[in-house]
């Protein structure tokens, strides 16, 4: 199918009979971002129960506020998400795992993210960039992975990006020598490499046996939230022109995005909610 001729919501209304019922947790849902549009198209399809997980517990409710003000039969649960924090994602999870009302998670979509920002360290003295974007959502999802496996056909949609080709895992040093010579944009892409690679991994590995989905999702370049406190087009910009994908672009005319009011969760949406995909084996 291709998804770029339908919304959200058209994809709502179409797989709704995947929707109804279902206990969907979805990370990063702050106002104007990807997230918040997904799950309010979700809402019109009577899942069993909204999980909104956020950083910023007022943005998170503001979202769950228009949910309820757009469906007020839907059901919606906040959760204080910290990814920056291990052990903020522990406490998170834990929190997940002893409400006994919630028996089980049919979709985990792990949206929340941060790109391209300075160097802080985690408590953990790790790159927040890296934390925020990829070992905290790795960690959130494998401690909620007993709820995950108690639904009949769980599934995992991980939010990345082309900025993967910004660079591979620095296996040998992903936290940049503990800052000394860190980049913004190589954290950025080493991230959303990881993401990637945990949807693969976790197919291989608990596909087959517990029939478990786990895709990865690129939205294409949507003005979001997600890039406000950066200065892309229309301007010199020495961070701009040294990412290697945007380098043919001139900085007067930037590429063709998706506004927030257009298609650019659909992508989401369509791994999130479409029946069982066929997916072969890769290749060798």
């Amino acid at each position: 199918m291709n998804t770029d001729k339908r919304t959200a919501g058209e994809l709502a209304t179409l797989y709704a009979a995947q929707i109804k019922g279902k206990i969907i947790l979805t990370t990063g849902v702050s106002p104007g971002g990807v997230g918040a549009a997904f799950v309010k198209a979700l809402a019109t399809a009577e899942p069993a129960l909204l999980v909104l997980a956020g950083r910023n517990p007022g943005k998170v409710q503001q979202t769950a506020e228009a949910i309820s003000e757009q469906s007020p039969s839907g059901k919606v649960r906040t959760l204080d998400l910290d990814l920056a924090s291990l052990e903020g994602v522990r406490k998170a999870a834990a929190t997940v795992n002893a409400w006994d009302d919630v028996p089980r998670i049919d979709v985990l979509v792990n949206n929340a993210a941060v790109m391209a920002v300075d160097w802080a360290a985690t408590p953990e003295g790790l790159d927040s960039q890296f934390v925020t974007n990829y070992l905290g959502p790795f960690l959130f999802t494998n401690l909620l992975m007993d709820k995950l496996l108690k639904s009949p056909a769980p599934r995992i949609v991980n939010v990345t990006s082309d900025g993967h080709r910004l660079g591979p895992v620095r296996f040998d040093d992903y936290n940049f020598q503990d800052g000394k010579n860190y980049n913004k944009w190589q954290s950025y892409g080493q991230s959303k490499t990881a993401v990637m690679l945990m949807a693969i991994s976790l197919a291989e590995k608990l596909g087959a046996r517990n029939k478990l989905t786990a895709l990865s999702v690129y939205l294409g370049l949507v003005m979001s939230n997600l890039g406000s406190h950066l200065k892309l087009f229309g301007e010199s910009n020495e961070d701009f022109v040294s990412m290697s994908m945007y380098r043919t672009i001139p900085l007067t005319s930037p590429p063709e995005t998706k506004s927030l009011t257009e298609k650019q969760w659909t992508s989401i949406a369509f791994l999130a909610t479409r029946p069982p995909l066929s997916i072969g084996p890769r290749s060798p």
